[in-house]
């Protein structure tokens, strides 16, 4: 398996809108096995195949503690939802950063498995936050966008510098070989 490259917000490519993935092949279900392992080496309980620079429909999760329960949705599509929650969200695209998100409390949705067998899960709490964090992702939004515009200007900035910084460090180890 291979670990794949994280996009980090503000990448424009995490702003694109993710098609339905039309056949379920081998290399679809490899892209899966590699986005587990990079998720789970983050570490991280989900991430969209969108964050990983691959525009389709596809998510992976698992909250467990012990990283035993993964969960693959393809084409994912919320179905119902009720209630209200907050919850404070994290992101792989945000490291580092996190903020209070409203979302649905409970949420049904269909999808396909990684065998392209279709499903119906209802779920709530941290599954169905999690589940509507990623297809978010799907849809080219991300838990920043729940912000106000002064506390997302201020990730973004910390984000830049952060990159800046890394550069550079990067740029003095190269040249000191």
């Amino acid at each position: 398996m291979t670990k794949l490259d994280i996009l980090h917000f503000p990448d424009k490519r995490l702003r694109t809108k993710a098609v339905d993935i039309d056949v379920i092949d081998d290399a679809i279900r490899l892209l899966i096995d590699n986005m587990f392992e990079t998720m789970y080496d983050a570490p991280g309980i989900g991430l969209a195949a969108t964050q990983v620079n691959f525009h389709k429909r596809l998510i992976v999760i698992d909250i467990s503690e012990e990283k035993n329960e993964p969960l693959c949705l393809i084409n994912p599509v919320i179905t119902h939802q009720e209630g209200i929650e907050v919850m404070e969200e994290g992101c792989l695209s945000v490291p580092g950063f996190y903020g209070d998100v409203e979302r649905a409390e409970s949420i049904t949705v269909k999808a396909l498995d990684r065998q392209g067998e279709p499903f119906e899960l209802t779920t709530d709490d941290l599954l169905a936050v999690c589940i509507q964090h990623e297809i978010d992702h799907l849809n080219g939004k991300l838990f920043v966008d729940y912000l106000s515009p002064m506390k997302r200007n201020r990730i973004r900035k910390k984000i830049g510098r952060m990159e800046k910084e890394t550069a550079e460090q990067n740029t003095h180890r190269s040249s000191t070989l």
